[in-house]
């Protein structure tokens, strides 16, 4: 239970990457509070972890936290600044002080760039960009005076290199790599930090979802469109939502306080 005390603030929280970080912040003992826009996702993860409690303080002979103690789920759009501002102000009446805050939410739209309208433009900068800057604003002053303050964004490789057809999208998670980068040095004199965990192709929805989308535009199979995204990754395979649970973990550890302003790459050794 090395987060025991820790509350963490987890956007997009309902499925994917965030429901895996989710899951593993709270066996470290961390109380939780899921932030997404379909309420119904949020609560099925959060029955999950409940459960999981109950059932390893079961084992353990422990008596064990009521039902719907520690787990908080808020239905809320980050990227409108009254809805993140609400969401954080319910996060903290439930739960105290946000000492740890998954910046999570995201989205992906591609289109050669000719073809990038306005509106696919600002969609792409308002869930990967401006939602950070709501949420990061709402929880800064919790996470300043927090012993062990965290903030992760989950960026991307995109974050760190270009890719085709993606150029609102890669814009974006740069802006969200050098916000972590500008926020670690403004909060290097505390005990907070600020990190990105930027994943490669991961085995998500989006993926599915982008599979599906090449496979009905080219008439490939599933098998052939998955390998083709597999193969970015030298490891020759899809990044799985715990590995990058896994690497957030390690950054809102305590032992992790000299870690900062880092772009960690989930990716297999592609190169950036």
């Amino acid at each position: 239970m090395r987060l025991a005390g820790a509350h963490a603030v987890v956007t997009g929280g309902g499925t994917g990457i965030g429901a895996a970080i989710a899951r593993t912040l709270a066996a470290e003992g961390a109380k939780l509070t899921l932030i997404g826009r379909r309420r119904e996702k949020l609560a099925e993860v959060a029955q999950s972890i409940r459960l999981s409690q109950a059932q390893s303080d079961a084992a353990g002979g422990v008596e064990g936290p009521g039902a719907d103690e520690g787990v908080e789920v808020c239905a809320a759009d980050v990227t409108d600044r009254a809805e993140a501002e609400r969401a954080f102000a319910a996060a903290r009446a439930a739960n105290g002080p946000i000492t740890i805050l998954i910046n999570n939410a995201g989205a992906v739209e591609n289109a050669p760039f000719a073809r990038v309208t306005e509106d696919s433009w600002r969609a792409m900068m308002a869930v990967n960009l401006d939602a950070l800057f709501h949420c990061c604003q709402a929880a800064f002053d919790d996470i300043v005076a927090a012993p062990a303050g965290r903030i992760v964004t989950i960026a991307s490789t995109a974050g760190l290199r270009g890719y085709k057809y993606s150029a609102a999208y890669v814009a974006a998670k740069h802006g969200a790599v050098g916000l972590m980068r500008a926020l670690a040095l403004e909060l290097a004199e505390t005990n907070a930090t600020a990190n990105a965990v930027c994943p490669g192709f991961t085995d998500t929805d989006i993926i599915a979802d982008a599979v599906a989308a090449i496979g009905a535009k080219t008439g490939r199979d599933e098998e052939t469109v998955r390998a083709r995204f597999a193969s970015f990754n030298p490891q020759g395979r899809l990044v799985t939502p715990q590995q990058v649970a896994d690497a957030a973990l390690f950054l809102c550890l305590p032992g992790s306080q000299s870690i900062t302003g880092q772009a960690l790459a989930v990716a297999g050794g592609e190169v950036m």
